[in-house]
């Protein structure tokens, strides 16, 4: 059996932000290391800079993965390449991924290294709102893929099959304009006041207003999937534990699941059980051999 045909019986599986359980998110060594591992995708957060390259961060803040503080937006490419994105993992970085310097990717750096894969491989491009730059982000990332080649009616550029992603309707309708709805998920996860206050480090009032912000814009997706506008469901894990009935609503209706993040010898057995389509995981070595060890033990 071939690979495709290998993949094609099971749930693809995507690397989330790269190989990110063993290198620090988003970086060159946790990308190399996806294709390494295997993965047949990678999945990937964007943010403009203040020069309007695209950035492939998941905060709007640069204080958690980085030795820089304050928003992505307020500085130039240059300057974030100065910055340090990968010792906070406290993982060492092998020789052949790269200096500590060389781990800030822009999007067309992934597609180089997307390409260089050797064979066909997936990306999953999420659009990160709220943005300073509103839906420009979406036009913005469109235009770099065009100039990298990307061609709208097959959503590819060469060995790359481009997907888009977003938890905001507004991005995802702003997509549907030139992107086939096949390539592009709308995400969907429950929202409470303690996770968004955690989150974008925010007071109880302002909290509980973007909390409920978030809450509308979560109804607005789910009738984007129930209305079948887009052909890629995007739930978090424990939004299919919770929501069984929607779940195997949107499976029945024929959108293609895109399920995260899902980590545990637990959680990719439920993916099965229910016909998940796509799997994105910070560990795509571990579930891609339990994945082939189910495989072997069925057949």
């Amino acid at each position: 059996m071939t690979t495709d045909e290998s993949a094609s019986t099971r749930p693809l599986v995507y690397a989330h932000r790269g190989s990110s359980a063993a290198f620090a998110e988003h970086t060159r060594a946790a990308y190399l290391q996806a294709i390494a591992d295997g993965a047949d995708g990678v999945e990937c957060d964007v943010h403009l800079s203040r020069d309007q390259h695209v950035v492939l961060l998941h905060d709007a803040n640069l204080d958690r993965t980085s030795d820089g503080t304050g928003p992505v937006a307020d500085r130039t490419l240059d300057e974030l390449r100065q910055l340090d994105f990968s010792s906070w993992k406290g993982a060492r970085i092998p020789l052949e991924y790269g200096g500590k310097f060389d781990q800030l990717l822009t999007l067309p750096d992934l597609l180089d290294i997307l390409r260089a894969a050797g064979r066909e491989i997936g990306l999953a491009i999420e659009l990160k709102h709220p943005s300073p730059y509103l839906l420009a982000l979406e036009d913005r990332v469109l235009e770099v893929l065009a100039s990298e080649g990307w061609d709208p009616q097959t959503s590819k550029v060469d060995n790359v099959s481009v997907s888009f992603m977003s938890f905001s309707p507004d991005s995802v309708k702003h997509l549907l304009a030139t992107v086939p709805a096949e390539s592009i998920c709308q995400l969907v996860d429950d929202i409470t006041v303690d996770e968004v206050r955690e989150e974008l480090g925010l007071g109880l009032i302002t909290g509980g207003a973007v909390a409920n912000v978030m809450r509308a814009a979560q109804a607005e997706g789910e009738r984007i999937l129930d209305d079948c506008e887009v052909r890629l469901a995007g739930p978090g894990i424990d939004y299919v534990r919770r929501h069984a009935r929607a779940v195997r609503r949107w499976l029945g209706s024929g959108r293609r699941f895109r399920v995260w993040t899902v980590d545990s010898e637990q959680d990719v057995r439920l993916c099965q059980e229910l016909g998940i389509h796509e799997i994105t995981t910070n560990r795509p070595a571990q579930v891609l051999a339990q994945l082939s060890e189910s495989s072997h033990t069925v057949s």
